[in-house]
């Protein structure tokens, strides 16, 4: 099994892990790079980000120059936006997502790439390996694995009497096949049934709702996906306007009225992704410098919702919270 790769331990291998000479000579004074990212833009996603960068020395408009694109959700923009970055012959492109590095790895095999994404890049065929990546590309990623299930358990442990809960996946999403998978299993182990519903835009929700309303759905599971993260607020917003219990990831969901959220800590994943963007300005090997793996996990309950719901949440879940919304 594969230990988690720190920071510490990739730095010390930096030195074997190098552009040759005459390339890291015809680096530009001062670089630009590309930021290619799945979803919406949100201050504290690029903060993580460029702090990560100035770690390594580069600060954004002193001696590092960004061009930033966001799809903003709409997937099929991917491609179309890492082209025209590659033609911009950037230093490097920084891919913020799954769908992002996918669309960056097809574009280009000559740029170096660095990539945040929760789900495995190895089973999403983007590198080789988490400690030798291949290739052009590296970056960062969560070892949490089956956010789905956890998900549907902490909902199950909330409710235990509910005989059913929806799902909610983005057809678009490369992963959803996974997903779906990963939540009938863990359906099956609880012994509860799923209703799937799919919404790839923000017109899809309303039905989506609907169709779980009308399903009697005692609660929802929101899927990893970087539209839907986009969505947050929304989403949120729905869950309580249907009074559907509901857990996502991220605190802005839970705050906008979802009941509560797992997830990945992203910050740290971005904020990561900035520092392994610096090393490879400064000449580090992507195929050899290693993947950052977080281990973070951040659970935020929102007891208002709870309380509105009629839920009694068990102490167990009150105790395993990171954040608590009173």
């Amino acid at each position: 099994m594969i230990g988690r790769i720190t920071r510490r331990m990739c730095i010390a291998t930096i030195g074997a892990a190098v552009l040759p000479v005459n390339a890291r000579a015809q680096r530009p004074a001062t670089p630009t790079i590309g930021i290619l990212d799945s979803s919406a833009a949100t201050a504290t996603k690029l903060t993580a980000f460029y702090e990560g960068l100035k770690i390594e020395g580069f600060v954004r408009n002193q001696n590092l120059t960004v061009q930033y694109y966001s799809a903003e959700g709409d997937y099929p923009r991917l491609p179309g936006l890492a082209a025209d970055l590659v033609t911009r012959q950037v230093s490097l492109i920084s891919a913020l997502g799954a769908p992002a590095a996918l669309a960056v790895k097809r574009a280009t095999t000559s740029v170096p790439i660095v990539i945040a994404v929760g789900p495995n890049p190895v089973s999403l065929g983007l590198v080789d390996s988490l400690n030798h990546p291949g290739g052009n590309l590296t970056g960062t990623t969560s070892v949490a694995v089956d956010r789905e299930q956890k998900r549907l358990e902490l909902l199950h442990e909330a409710i235990p009497t509910a005989p059913g809960f929806g799902v909610l996946v983005n057809p678009q999403n490369s992963n959803a096949d996974a997903q779906i998978h990963d939540a009938l299993t863990a359906a099956q182990a609880i012994g509860v049934q799923v209703k799937l519903v799919r919404a790839s835009s923000s017109h899809d929700f309303g039905s989506a709702f609907t169709e779980l309303a009308q399903a009697q759905a005692s609660g929802l599971v929101v899927a990893d996906d970087d539209f839907f993260l986009s969505a947050s607020t929304a989403l949120g917003s729905l869950a309580a306007r249907y009074r559907i219990p509901a857990i996502f990831e991220g605190a802005a969901f839970t705050a906008a009225g979802g009941l509560m959220s797992y997830g990945s800590r992203l910050t740290e994943l971005y904020h990561q992704a900035g520092v392994w963007s610096g090393l490879v300005l400064k000449g580090a090997a992507p195929a050899e410098l290693a993947m950052y793996q977080s281990e973070g996990i951040d659970i935020v309950v929102n007891l208002r919702s709870a309380k509105s719901l009629g839920i009694y949440l068990p102490q167990g879940i009150i105790d395993r919270a990171n954040a608590l919304i009173k």
